[in-house]
């Protein structure tokens, strides 16, 4: 495959040593001057183990050359990669003057060559760029159409520097989003070889990938450095704590947890992390990321109120109130502090949850929800049919099969907020569905 790799500072360095040995013909293409030279004098512009070695021997094998002229990289490739930087603005939001910059030259000479060709589109933009921004300014530069032998593709990539040879030949996996077949294909073909899930998606939903994967390697560094350093004013070595937190592959360090839907509650997390807090405290061990975690969780229960809330006051059914289903556990549940915010507001509302009954609680369960909600039983419904009679919102906190069968057969005409994700409640004909996180 001929490709040609636009913008030669890390990922495009990095992409001209790296693909000739899959067996590509590769033209660097730069701005630049002296990286142009530097590349083919077959030294790396960047400095990274192993890739200058790389880029020496695919000079010298005749895989790879650089240049300035945009006409002879596009005529001479069959794949562009756009590999350019995009600094902040003022406001943090990506400088894309020269994506856009790149896209016009590739789209003026797309107009004298016959053939098609393949854009992908590697640096870092928002959700929406590459069809909303970038797909326009190509087809009115190139003169031609998705399809009528162009492809735009976006492919987010995943090297971290100090070991992105490795990380090229061994990616956690390759996610292409394309807006047609063909590009899926060319990418398909230019990765050949490489380990790893090969992920087929949308353009907005690569974008996407990208961003959130640099966000969590943040988020996860500031919960490590904040844990260790309330560990270590406690006298321990918060690696130790880490490395044996790190094993458990279940809860820790897996998909768990990580699905968007409703808030945290229960007798457990916002107890223990309360506790925390006031250690940290207690140590004066400043943690302003981890003291941030209740103002979140509340902040997204006030999400859900706002969703509940946006025609006026409406009768609303809630299904579910213990903190998650098949318990009857209600203390610190999210969907009790979300029924007070409704009912405090004046909101006409009737609750079903299968598993609460008033005269089985017990103890602290009881006494938590005689204070929070003093007159439960005159809300509580006893069969998912009563809680809809009348209804013009639906909110689902959690609900099983058959009460989601009942929604359904009730739901035309109405607003079903859904803060759990149920895809047969997505499909509810005839009535207004709303997720809380999609």
């Amino acid at each position: 495959m001929r490709i040609s790799v636009f913008g030669l500072g890390y990922v495009g360095a990095v992409s001209c040593g790296c693909l000739p040995e899959l067996g590509h013909q590769v033209i660097g293409v730069d701005t630049n001057p002296l990286k142009v030279q530097m590349i083919n004098d077959g030294q790396s512009p960047v400095v990274e183990e192993g890739i200058n070695e790389l880029i020496t021997a695919a000079v010298a094998a005749g895989r790879l050359r650089a240049t300035h002229d945009v006409e002879d990289a596009v005529l001479n490739s069959d794949v562009s990669l756009i590999s350019v930087a995009t600094p902040s603005n003022a406001d943090y939001s990506p400088n894309l003057s020269a994506v856009d910059a790149v896209i016009r030259s590739i789209g003026a000479v797309l107009r004298k060559k016959d053939g098609p060709h393949v854009i992908v589109l590697r640096s870092t933009v928002p959700p929406g760029t590459t069809e909303d921004r970038i797909l326009p300014i190509l087809l009115e530069s190139s003169g031609r159409q998705i399809g009528d032998g162009l492809s735009l593709v976006f492919n987010p990539e995943f090297l971290r520097e100090g070991s992105s040879v490795k990380d090229f030949h061994n990616p956690p996996q390759t996610v292409v989003g394309s807006l047609g077949e063909a590009g899926y294909a060319a990418m398909e073909a230019m990765y050949a070889g490489i380990p790893g899930a090969f992920v087929r998606t949308t353009t907005q939903v690569a974008e996407s990938v990208k961003y959130l994967c640099n966000v969590f390697h943040a988020l996860k560094i500031v919960f490590a450095n904040e844990a260790g350093s309330v560990l270590k004013a406690c006298d321990l070595d918060g690696r130790e704590v880490m490395k044996i937190f790190c094993q458990d592959t279940q809860l820790n360090i897996s998909p768990a947890y990580l699905r968007p839907g409703f808030a945290f509650g229960g007798s457990c997390l916002p107890k223990e992390v309360k506790g925390f807090l006031t250690m940290a405290r207690d140590l004066n061990v400043p943690i302003p990321t981890l003291s941030a975690l209740l103002d979140s969780n509340e902040a997204h229960i006030k999400r859900a109120y706002d969703m509940i809330a946006r025609d006026g006051r409406r009768k609303v059914a809630l299904f579910g109130l213990a903190f998650k289903p098949g318990t009857d556990d209600m203390r610190d549940s999210p969907l009790v502090a979300l029924a007070e915010r409704m009912l405090g507001k004046g909101f006409e509302l009737a609750i079903f949850d299968r598993f609460v009954k008033i005269s089985r609680l017990l103890g602290k369960n009881k006494e938590f929800i005689e204070r929070e909600i003093p007159h439960l039983d005159r809300l509580l419904s006893d069969s998912p049919e009563a809680v809809l009679k009348d209804a013009e919102v639906i909110v689902i906190g959690h609900a099983d099969a058959e009460a989601r069968q009942a929604i359904i057969a009730h739901a035309k005409g109405r607003r079903i907020i859904d803060l759990s994700g149920y895809a047969d409640l997505r499909a509810a004909p005839a009535a207004e569905y709303e997720g809380i996180c999609w």
